[in-house]
């Protein structure tokens, strides 16, 4: 049986794809997001969780993120999380709610973004890449245990080209919109 699975290398790219949209979605852009606040984990009741199961966090204004917390007594251990995440946010607790100001960014923060979110672009061009090489070594073991021709090889190389291709092409887009986006532009 072929080893090649175009399936595969499709799921294996897009997943690139998809890591790096979460990992731009993290980025904060001066304007609030509740994705700002995916990546922080409480710990409660003796276990680190994300701050999703323990709070609902809503923007109620563009430059305003709230968390809600449902239990009284976690409320020191969300405002201690959320301090200590190291997104240079200052809570201001407010009974059971926990409100987050999204400052302006400075011109040299705007630009440390921009390069960060190039840096996760280049990481997710390196695995698209890597799906690739990984995807021809497949068709080249394929043809020499004889399982597909010598066309079949290169009609099928063309094919993973074309996808790593779309698939750079769909990361560079996502990568300068949120660059565009973090510039203020």
């Amino acid at each position: 049986m072929p080893a090649y699975d175009k399936n595969d290398i499709n799921r294996r790219m897009h997943g690139a794809l998809e890591v790096l949209k979460h990992d731009l979605a993290g980025l904060r852009t001066g304007r609030a997001s509740t994705a700002l606040l995916d990546p922080i984990q409480v710990e409660v009741y003796g276990a680190n969780m994300p701050i999703n199961q323990v709070a609902t966090v809503s923007v109620p204004e563009p430059r305003l993120l709230t968390v809600q917390v449902w239990d009284r007594g976690n409320i020191g251990h969300v405002e201690k999380a959320i301090r200590n995440a190291g997104i240079g946010i200052n809570p201001i607790v407010d009974g059971q709610l926990i409100r987050l100001p999204i400052p302006d960014l400075t011109e040299e923060r705007r630009k440390e973004l921009a390069k960060l979110a190039s840096q996760y672009a280049e990481k997710a061009r390196v695995a698209v890449r890597n799906v690739r090489r990984d995807g021809m070594d497949d068709l080249k073991n394929d043809e020499k245990k004889h399982e597909i021709s010598e066309d079949e090889h290169k009609r099928l190389g063309t094919e993973v080209q074309k996808m790593t291709d779309d698939t750079i092409k769909e990361i560079d887009a996502a990568a300068h919109s949120k660059e565009q986006e973090i510039l203020g532009k």
